[in-house]
């Protein structure tokens, strides 16, 4: 691995007006690498380069299939380096080799997925009499800059890029300071694809300077961003200030309805991929369970045992899906998610298993699940982001509904059960951008994905992606005749 990791603006490789900044490897706690670091002028280059390409019509003048071939070739260009790219990922992400891997072909499939949609998006002729043609188009904006958060470094920098160059878009990415090297592997296919110089730029920058530089820059027509709920509110007032539209990406503490019929064997391998995949950090994830009182017990007995099976130590060294989990993203995200847990029990919530800090070297949290757990308590509406697991229990259908809407989220909600009326008036009465049934984490790319309240707005993967990256112009033709 290499020691040193360098920006990429303009087609070249380059240091950081900023200096550089160390790289930790979370399960070890020590350094990984140096990081380049960015500052105004960098960001700076990187819009003038965005502008440069976007004004040449580069990508807007050629057949849309042509441009669909150049998006296909970055996936492929991370298929082939995929046992390079994973084990670089999995020491700077701290998550296990097996969800490195998974992260990077999921990354791939995006520029596949959206590559195909290239030649779809279609306008449409508008009625207007015999003496008018109308008709709709769409149209990139222009540069698009795209925040990148650390916990899934690769395929989320793929969900908006993929989306971003299929609509005709040139792109400027802030790269997560905690995870930035892999984002080197983007430059490389880039440029193996055939983009010219500037198309796409990678710029790793601390986000209340160069990130918030970059979103507030004049230059910039769409942003992109995932993260927390302060930083993304943040970002839309500068993007507001210049008439800017954003999509956002926001936190969740989502839940999970179990109904007095669900299946306890399909549920327990949701319990483990739901709170435990990525060491919990999973905006997404399953952090609450609502169960009916008549299984709660079994519930939380099946979950404690869950838990305890899992085995937790350096990322790198677990290359299987199993009872496998790595280590959270660094000292200060696992300290916080201590003092919830300590919480909690101060406010009468049990710990029937973890809450404490592993007792060895790097970031790790133990596996966590708590029982007892009251919607008036700081766990159940508090997004932790890590791998701890909160029991609510409820005796009625609008119970579970109040406690499931009981929070300022609305990313994604589920619900266990195998009465399909059941199933469908829960997914109907969920505040949420996606209900899962029966499947934690069921769809993929082609499904839309976004939140509601402040869980953020607009919407990525699936078609409905395409059209936050694309304004609409109307064309109406007087013709000559009578």
């Amino acid at each position: 691995m290499k020691e040193y990791w360098q920006n990429y603006v303009d087609g070249e490789f380059i240091d950081g007006g900023a200096g550089k900044i160390q790289v930790d490897d979370p399960g070890t706690g020590k350094r990984l690498a140096d990081q380049a670091l960015a500052d105004e002028k960098d960001v700076d280059r990187a819009i003038a380069a965005a502008t440069r390409v976007h004004k040449s019509c580069f990508l807007t003048d050629m057949r849309p299939v042509e441009r669909a071939r150049m998006v296909k070739k970055i996936g492929s260009s991370l298929l082939e380096k995929v046992d390079e790219i994973a084990p670089i990922l999995s020491r700077e992400a701290g998550k296990t080799l097996f969800e490195a891997r998974l992260e990077v072909t999921n990354a791939a499939r995006y520029f596949e997925y959206y590559g195909n949609q290239a030649e779809t998006l279609e306008g449409r002729s508008i009625p207007l009499g015999s003496t008018y043609y109308d008709f709709t188009t769409y149209e990139p904006y222009g540069i698009s800059a795209q925040v990148i958060p650390w916990n899934f470094p690769m395929e989320m920098t793929a969900r908006s890029l993929s989306t971003g160059l299929t609509t005709g878009n040139t792109c400027v990415i802030k790269t997560p300071e905690l995870t930035p090297l892999t984002q080197y592997y983007y430059a490389k296919a880039v440029e193996s694809a055939g983009f010219p110089p500037g198309t796409v730029n990678i710029l790793c920058g601390i986000g209340n300077h160069a990130g918030e530089y970059l979103c507030s820059h004049p230059g910039v027509r769409q942003i992109a961003f995932t993260g927390s709920v302060k930083t993304g509110s943040a970002i839309a007032t500068a993007a507001a200030k210049n008439i800017v539209p954003t999509v956002l990406e926001l936190g969740g503490k989502s839940a999970g309805i179990v109904c007095e019929d669900a299946s306890l064997t399909n549920l327990s391998e949701n319990i483990r991929k739901g709170i435990f995949f990525n060491a919990g950090q999973v905006c997404s994830a399953m952090s609450r369970l609502v169960v009916h009182e008549n299984i709660y017990n079994d519930v939380v007995e099946l979950s404690q045992d869950i838990a305890k099976k899992m085995s937790v130590g350096p990322g790198i060294e677990r290359t299987e899906f199993a009872h496998n989990m790595g280590a959270m993203i660094s000292l200060k995200q696992r300290d916080r998610a201590v003092s919830i847990c300590d919480q909690a029990q101060k406010q009468g919530a049990k710990a029937v298993t973890g809450g404490r800090p592993l007792n060895n070297e790097g970031f790790f949290l133990e596996p966590t699940v708590f029982s007892d757990v009251e919607q008036s308590m700081e766990i159940a509406h508090t997004e932790i982001f890590g791998p701890v697991l909160s029991i609510l229990k409820y005796k009625t259908e609008k119970e579970a509904i109040d406690i499931a809407n009981g929070t300022e989220y609305g990313l994604v909600g589920g619900v266990f059960t195998q009465d399909l009326d059941k199933a469908m008036f829960c997914s109907q009465k969920i505040r949420a951008g996606q209900i899962f049934v029966n499947e934690w984490f069921a769809g993929g790319v082609e499904t839309p994905f976004g939140g509601y309240g402040k869980s953020g707005y607009g919407r990525e993967k699936g078609r409905e992606a395409l059209l936050n990256y694309v304004q609409t112009k109307n064309i109406a033709i007087k013709l000559g005749h009578n």
